[in-house]
């Protein structure tokens, strides 16, 4: 039996790979009669595609499984047996000839409403960042107003009381000036450990 592995890169190569080169060719020769096996191709592979992500889960214990995917995708690209025109022509085709406008519509109404749920989120989105900077502000506001009212009130009241001791401010010796600003950094050090 034919592993996943060795089943996937079949698929990738001969499925994917190849069929992608090819439609590059008929692009490059504008060959219409290519563009048009091409494109039935990659629309029978994607059905093909859907198609497996079900059948992988559901189905792939079935003995043989990984061998008929692999056939499955030989038979679609084969020239001979023309596999993915036939299936396109038959069953595709018709299907989609007698569903498009149904298709269309609901295509239309998906888009429609798509727009207005993003819409809906979008602006939702923004009112909770809006209202998350607001509290954010908020609360830095009161955090930075409490630690000037702290810096401001005892550190001022403490400074002038050493200024009024030695006279005025712009006399004071150098060591009561070092002892100032260690005293700033102790009450700056102690808040910020104390807010965090």
């Amino acid at each position: 039996m034919v592993s996943w592995i060795i089943s996937r890169l079949v698929v990738l190569v001969f499925g994917t790979l190849y069929p992608a080169y090819s439609s590059y060719k008929a692009v490059k020769s504008k060959d219409v009669k290519e563009y048009v096996k091409w494109m039935m191709y990659w629309i029978i592979f994607a059905l093909f595609t859907t198609v497996e992500v079900f059948t992988d889960m559901f189905i792939c214990w079935v003995p043989f499984y990984y061998e008929l995917k692999i056939a499955f995708v030989v038979w679609l690209l084969s020239p001979y047996t023309k596999g993915s025109s036939v299936l396109y022509r038959k069953f595709v085709h018709p299907t989609l000839s007698s569903k498009e406008k149904d298709i269309d519509d609901y295509i239309c109404q998906a888009k429609d409403k798509s727009y207005d749920t993003l819409v809906h989120f979008g602006r939702k989105g923004l009112n909770v960042a809006a209202t998350a900077a607001v509290m954010a502000a908020t609360k830095s506001q009161g955090v930075l107003s409490d630690k000037l009212r702290s810096f401001s009130m005892q550190d001022l009241s403490s400074f002038q009381s050493e200024a009024t001791n030695t006279g005025s401010v712009t006399t004071q010796p150098a060591a009561a000036q070092q002892r100032t600003r260690t005293m700033m950094r102790s009450k700056s050090e102690s808040y910020n450990k104390a807010s965090s």
